[in-house]
């Protein structure tokens, strides 16, 4: 150092009267840390140590000494920083007060010219016109180069930590803050740095959490993790101020958190009974011990670093125990070998998700549940129950031994590296008894567990912001589906395109008084056709006929011939109202484009619906996959066949809201219809006509059994009509499944030509059901 040249050639552009201040963008090292505890600044115990940082802001690397090359600094061989004319803040980078406070004289060739430049010594304040971090592991030895370029921090594993972040910022503030590093100006009257004008780098307008969130809106949010941005994390809190608060507020005064690291996104104490109560949840996600020391309540965050190096000559006798030190190995199969962790994840919705982890090779098949009202990170969660089944399987093996007075150094919650012959690992003391001799529990700890492994951190995605805009509902008064309905009420299914979150459904009798009947929450799998589907065999499979639906929300999918059978694949295609539903069933849907289908493979008028089935269901004919997302709503028995109203929307907004919609119905309670008679035929006997037809059952139909099927009402009842040109000649009721039309009355309601006979099976709850007809000539 000391031989290039140095040209202050901004000078006189700092010197004109036009500048008021001079502007800095400042990403300086503020650390040199590297893994493990062989490297030069393992002494000071952790990277977020924040006097550790703060004293590198006028300090440490670009300021004392700098590494030469790139293999000077691997091996962290540190050259100072010397002038030859007593002047290192020459070369100092980051030497803002030497710069600010002495007259500049170029250096050329080595050798500092004799006239000064136009700069007049504390003339004018420092502005930060940025400063920045990132949040990255170890971002704080190499800020500006991560910014610079892609590559990441030295000695950095490129996993997120917002706590990085916190603390550089907070190190870099606290500096400026202390008057001793911030000298009042002889000439202005003002701090050399003007703390108001100190500018944190990474805030971005765009709103958080849908930036990062909604990358289909803004392509750079898998940048956030790692990068300067402020959005969320400007209102983190440090572990550290969390449990001081928790301590204060329960009257708790003598506590240390100097050495506890962590930032708390949010976090929810309910209950406030205890202080205790309220540490337990920060304590096992955190992982950090509270040990009492000479009056204060000390809380350190577990690092795995050792303090004391324990070896025979350290160990002391006791006379109740026949051994130095005594080794307790639990079994294996007490340890869960999968944990399962439940908390509210950060940057997004806020919702409740579940980080598991599972030792590879576990044959214990045992599980660990917990929970915590944390915010974290899903990568934070991962690193949270990965920690915790690692613990439980070294700390499996516990030592007891003995140490003399003398060893008061020694202490609760210590780590010790144990080596006495035959017995060697690394241990956390858990408990101490004074007893003459000091009686030390210790569980063992494997260091490298405290020390986060490369990971990368999930972008959560978050669906662009969907107002309270309307939804649609459509009513279906249909048959029973699986048997076990309700049989008297209707199913509702809910569309929409965006999908507003939950419907709200109000019912009541009149225009008023309305009463929650039910909160849909999913969305139905609602479309309609797009080609027309003519009409069709009953009780066969129909291998000919197809139709295209294109659907709002959901897909469909094919399925086997026995699903089919068994209820699977079930469709209403109707005209929207909501006793006009065919329900049928599809073997095949086969994709065309994004949400459009077409089904094959259909089993028609199912449900006893065939006699709604019209001779061509147009384009544009609704269609409502029946898979168990459509419900049924609250009906009381007696409201059937009466006109209720109905009000609906966003369940999120009141019934007042300009986007819910009103409706009345009167619904005649569909799944009590008996269904229409099969195989309808009328014969020539002598001059009589002989009608006869097969019963169909609403109720256990399907059943395939020795016997008939079952009657599904309280009485056999049968309404036949007879019909000529439209108009009804004649009505009988008959409680068999056949009736005869005696020549007589035939010739006197016919006389001759066309006619229709229209039968239908009568129940005692609902009345006549859907009615079959066949034609015949007289």
């Amino acid at each position: 150092m000391g031989t290039d040249d140095k040209i202050f050639h901004l000078d006189p552009l700092w010197a004109a009267p036009e500048i008021d201040f001079i502007g800095v963008s400042a990403a300086i090292p503020l650390a040199d840390w590297r893994e493990g505890t062989d490297h030069r600044d393992a002494s000071v115990g952790s990277i977020y140590n924040l006097d550790y940082l703060q004293s590198n802001v006028a300090g440490g690397e670009h300021y004392d000494w700098s590494y030469p090359t790139p293999e000077a600094r691997e091996a962290q061989r540190r050259v100072p920083i010397i002038d030859i004319d007593g002047e290192p803040w020459v070369w100092r980078a980051k030497d803002f007060h030497g710069w600010w406070a002495h007259p500049h004289h170029d250096r050329i060739g080595g050798v500092k010219q004799a006239l000064a430049t136009q700069w007049e010594p504390q003339s004018k304040p420092f502005w930060f016109t940025s400063v920045g971090c990132p949040a990255i592991d170890k971002g704080a030895n190499g800020p500006g180069h991560f910014l610079a370029q892609p590559e990441l921090p030295l000695a950095s594993n490129g996993n997120r930590d917002d706590l990085m972040q916190m603390q550089y910022l907070q190190a870099f503030s606290r500096h400026f803050a202390d008057t001793a590093q911030n000298p009042v100006s002889d000439t202005y009257g003002g701090r050399m740095v003007d703390t108001a004008h100190i500018h944190f780098a990474g805030w971005d307008p765009r709103p958080y959490p849908y930036w990062p969130g909604n990358q289909a809106l803004w392509s750079d949010g898998d940048r956030y993790a790692t990068g300067t941005w402020l959005n969320g994390r400007a209102s983190d809190r440090s572990l550290a101020s969390v449990v001081a608060e928790i301590c204060t507020r329960s009257g708790v005064r003598d506590y240390d958190v100097t050495g506890l690291f962590g930032v708390v996104r949010g976090y929810s104490v309910s209950d406030v009974s205890t202080g205790r109560a309220a540490l337990q949840p920060l304590m096992l996600a955190y992982g950090f011990d509270a040990v009492e020391r000479d009056g204060v309540l000390v809380f350190r965050s577990r690092n795995g670093q050792v303090q004391h190096h324990l070896g025979d000559a350290h160990i002391a006798l006791d006379p109740d125990r026949d051994s130095g030190v005594s080794l307790t190995r639990a079994a294996e199969a007490a340890i869960a070998g999968r944990v399962q962790f439940a908390h509210i994840t950060a940057d997004g919705n806020y919702e409740a998700v579940a980080a598991e982890v599972t030792l590879p090779n576990d044959e214990t098949r045992t599980v660990t549940r917990s929970e915590a009202p944390l915010v974290l990170t899903r990568g934070e969660g991962q690193d949270i129950v990965a920690r915790w089944l690692q613990e439980a399987r070294i700390g499996r093996e516990t030592v007891l031994f003995a140490l003399p007075p003398s060893q008061q150094a020694v202490g609760a919650g210590d780590t010790i590296a144990l080596d006495t012959g035959g017995h060697a690992g690394t241990y956390r003391i858990d408990r101490i008894e004074e007893a003459g001799v000091r009686l030390i529990e210790a569980t063992r700890i494997e260091p490298l567990v405290y020390q986060r492994n490369a990971r990368t951190e999930e972008t959560v995605q978050l669906q662009p912001y969907i107002g309270p805009i309307p939804a649609e509902l459509l009513f279906l008064d249909i048959g029973m589906l699986t048997g076990d309905e309700l049989p008297h009420a209707p199913y509702v299914a809910a569309a929409g395109n965006p999908w507003p979150g939950s419907i709200a459904l109000y019912g009541a009798p009149q225009d008023s008084d309305y009463a929650l009947q039910n909160i849909l929450n999913e969305p139905a799998t609602v479309g309609a056709t797009q080609t027309a589907l003519a009409r069709g065999p009953v009780g066969i499979w129909d291998r000919q006929s197809g139709v295209e639906v294109s659907f709002i929300n959901g897909t469909a999918s094919s399925a086997l011939q026995e699903a089919v059978l068994a209820g699977a694949n079930t469709l209403a295609i109707g005209d929207g109202t909501p006793e006009n539903w065919e329900i049928l069933q599809f073997q095949n849907a086969i994709p065309i484009s994004a949400g459009v289908y077409r089904l094959s493979g259909l089993l028609r008028g199912q449900a006893g619906s065939r006699g709604l089935m019209p001779q061509t269901w147009h384009p544009g004919s609704r269609v409502v996959l029946m898979n168990g997302v459509p419900g049924q709503i609250t009906l009381p028995t007696a409201a059937r066949g009466t006109t209720r109203h109905y009000r609906f929307g966003p369940a999120a907004q009141p019934m007042s809201d300009a986007s819910y919609r009103y409706e009345t119905h009167a619904f005649a309670g569909n799944g009590l219809r008996p269904y229409p008679v099969a195989h309808l035929r009328a014969v020539k006997n002598g001059a009589d006509v002989a009608v006869s037809w097969i019963r169909c059952s609403r109720i256990d139909g399907d059943i395939w059994a020795d016997g008939d099927i079952p009657l599904g009402e309280e009485n056999e009842t049968y309404r036949v009509r007879i019909f000529k040109s439209g108009q009804l000649r004649r009505e009988q009721v008959t409680t068999a499944p056949h009736w005869t039309y005696a020549a007589a009355n035939l010739s006197s309601d016919i006389g001759s030509g066309f006619y229709t006979i229209e039968v239908a099976q009568i129940s005692e709850r609902f009345g006549a059901g859907l009615t079959t007809t066949i034609e015949r000539y007289l």
